[in-house]
């Protein structure tokens, strides 16, 4: 008796079985040659290495993840609204205005409160013996790691604070509290202690982590600013707290020191970008 040859089973009756790669998807048969090779529809091997794979701003699956951050429209935001900000009081102390009296009165009743010692201790925090080489051990960190350019900016950032303070100091010439003395505003402790530990921050964030550090469980990536938004409100407060300056003058220089920070902080998200980019993910 002949046996009937037994049609072939398509796809659809084929029942449970092994699991088959369609062509079209992630994954051909055939590569262009005809030599069978399974290849990637996008020209990459079947297994890339998580460091090698292509970086999506997105995040999507499948890339390495982005660098953590704020978005880029509210950064833009809360820099235009410290620059209003900024403005209405130097608006406020150049003609003498209701802002300005306001502020001596609420100044009156907090000069001299709190520890002497303790607020002379933060006051000092913004001085020029002090936060200067903080950012100096920063800086010749980031050369010895070969971020020369970085150097650079952040240096060029400090550089800005007495070029940006002494003329609005000039300017308003404004009597300080419990002196005779003026040119109180805006306060230079104040910004030179947000931009130095600030730049000092950025400058770290933006440095790919040690070898030795890179199993640390620590999050480096939100210490560091906290450390600088610390130090510098201490500052501003034990400015006030010991009488050396009014509350807008620290206020102001709370604003004006993102502002001047702004350019480096592109820079060191820039930097970011790249080590995450080059190095692989765990």
């Amino acid at each position: 008796m002949r046996e009937t040859p037994r049609p072939r089973e398509t796809s659809a009756d084929s029942g449970p079985g092994l699991p088959q790669h369609r062509p079209g998807r992630a994954f051909a048969h055939a590569g262009a040659d005809g030599s069978g090779t399974p290849h990637r529809s996008d020209g990459r091997p079947p297994h890339t290495p998580r460091g090698a794979r292509r970086t999506d701003p997105a995040g999507h699956p499948g890339t390495t993840p982005p660098v953590p951050g704020w978005p880029a429209p509210f950064v833009s935001g809360v820099l235009g609204l410290l620059a209003v900000l900024f403005a209405l009081i130097t608006w406020q102390v150049a003609v003498e205005g209701p802002l300005l009296r306001l502020d001596e009165r609420v100044g009156a009743r907090l000069f001299e409160r709190g520890p002497a010692a303790l607020t002379q201790l933060f006051s000092d925090l913004g001085g020029m013996p002090v936060a200067l080489p903080v950012l100096v051990c920063v800086l010749g960190y980031a050369l010895w790691r070969r971020a020369l350019g970085l150097a650079v900016c952040a240096a060029l950032t400090m550089a800005a604070v007495p070029a940006l303070v002494i003329p609005l100091k000039v300017a308003t010439a404004r009597q300080g509290p419990l002196t005779e003395a003026v040119n109180y505003y805006p306060s230079g402790h104040t910004a030179t202690a947000a931009v130095a530990y600030g730049a000092s921050a950025l400058v770290l964030l933006a440095l790919p982590r040690p070898a030795w550090l890179r199993g640390a469980s620590w999050p480096r990536t939100w210490m560091t600013p906290v450390a600088a938004i610390l130090l510098t409100t201490a500052t501003g407060i034990g400015l006030v707290l010991h009488g050396y300056h009014w509350p807008l003058d620290v206020l102001a220089s709370w604003c004006l020191g993102p502002l001047v920070l702004a350019p480096l902080g592109w820079v060191s998200c820039r930097s970011r970008r790249r080590s995450s980019s080059r190095t692989p993910s765990c």
